[in-house]
This record gives C-alpha cells, structure tokens and sequence, in this order.
C-alpha cells in the first residue's frame, strides 16, 4: 500500500488560501497535521450528493471547482471508479464545493447553477449538470438554461432559483463547503477524503491516477473487512 500522502504526480488547481490570497500548493505539508484537518471533514448526510451507494464501505468525498482543469480530469476518474466498484455497492462519491473565485471569477456562479439543478430536479440530474460544466471549461454562464434542458431540469426553475441563492440557502450551502473544504486540509482543488469507519482519513490531494487511486482503494476495501 502507498503511503496516504504521497503524491504520485498529483496535480493541484490553486494553492493554500489565507486571508483571501491565493498561495502555492502545499505539497510538503506534514502527513500528521493533514490528518488532523482531515478529521474536521463534516459528515457526510442526506443534504450531501452522492453517487454510489450512501452506506458504502468506503466514501470518497472530492471538494471540486467547476473551472479547475485538473479537477475535470478528476471527475473522469471518478466517474470510472465508481462504475467499476459502485456496482457491487462497496464505493460512494461525494461531491463537495470549493469554488476558488480567486482563480476562477465564474466558481461560484456554476456552483450556484449545479446545486439548482440538484435542488429542482435532483441528484441524477446534478450530476449530469456537473458532467457538462466540466467538459466545457471554462463554463459559460449563458449555457446555464442549455445544460440544464440537457439533464431533464427546467431552466426557468433552475434560473429563478439561482437569482435566489443569497436567500434560498445556496450561497450558504456553497460558501459553508468552502470553509469545510479549508478546515479538512484542502489547499487546493481536487482535494479528496477517502473515509472508512473506524480508520483515519486517507488524504488524496489533487487529480490522482486512475491506478493510484484504484491502489488506495483496493488497500481501503481490504482495511474495511
């Protein structure tokens, strides 16, 4: 099994925020003070979008940024994951908000868009919603209404809701998994958790191999039993 926080050509999409600036990633950062931000993780919950089974052995949760390129090559890969190991229910995927605006202007726009197609037309449909942002960095907001047409959700509903995100409780939701995101441990995007019961946090900072990743997870399942 490869050490939790080696980094085997992990790429991260921005540094450590600090007092709103934007620094380098902190790859050297201490194994032992990764887990302990780690452990601050939130817990997963019914509010969270997951694809893959909720009681699942072992969830990964992946704080993302819609504009980040590295995070779209991520998100393939996880997709892959979870077709090859979600079908026998040991594997879940959580998918959290970390929208840098200090790198990404649009972050939090499509953030906000994404969690009104979840709150209007569910969670298949949010992860479709994703699957477009992603596959057309950087995201143009005037697409809004065609990707959301796209996954089955109504773009009127998705655009009344998203002038209502101060108000309706998606600013919140994107601006809370944004702090959560910092408290874990995340200097940058992707950043990962893979969580097994009773077993420290396993840290996976930035866009990890397909076969990397697959080795984590083979050594968490079998941690799991």
């Amino acid at each position: 099994m490869k050490a939790s926080f080696v980094i085997p050509g992990a790429i991260i999409c921005a540094g450590v925020i600090l007092a709103g600036a934007v620094y380098a990633s902190f790859k050297g950062a201490n194994p032992s003070a990764a887990s302990q931000a780690a452990s601050a993780a939130a817990a997963i919950s019914a509010d969270d979008h997951i694809l893959g089974n909720p009681t699942a052995k072992v969830k990964i949760v992946e704080y993302s940024d819609f504009d980040c390129p590295h995070c779209a090559t991520f998100n393939a890969t996880l997709h892959q994951l979870v077709n090859d190991y979600g079908t026998g229910g040991d594997v879940a995927w959580i998918f959290r908000n970390f929208a840098i605006t200090e790198l990404h202007p649009n972050a939090k726009k499509h953030a906000e868009a994404a969690e009104c197609v979840a709150q209007t037309a569910g969670n298949e449909a949010y992860f479709k919603f994703n699957d477009l942002l992603f596959a057309n960095q950087p995201a143009d907001p005037t697409k809004y209404a065609e990707y959301a047409r796209a996954t089955g959700a109504s773009p009127e509903a998705v655009a009344s809701c998203i002038q209502n995100a101060a108000t309706n409780g998606i600013d919140a939701r994107i601006d809370a998994e944004r702090q959560n995101a910092i408290d874990a441990g995340a200097g940058g995007t992707p950043y990962s958790l893979i969580l097994i019961d009773g077993k420290p946090p396993i840290v996976i900072d930035g866009a990890w191999s397909y076969a990397d990743l697959k080795d984590q997870l083979d050594a968490a399942l079998a941690a799991s039993k």
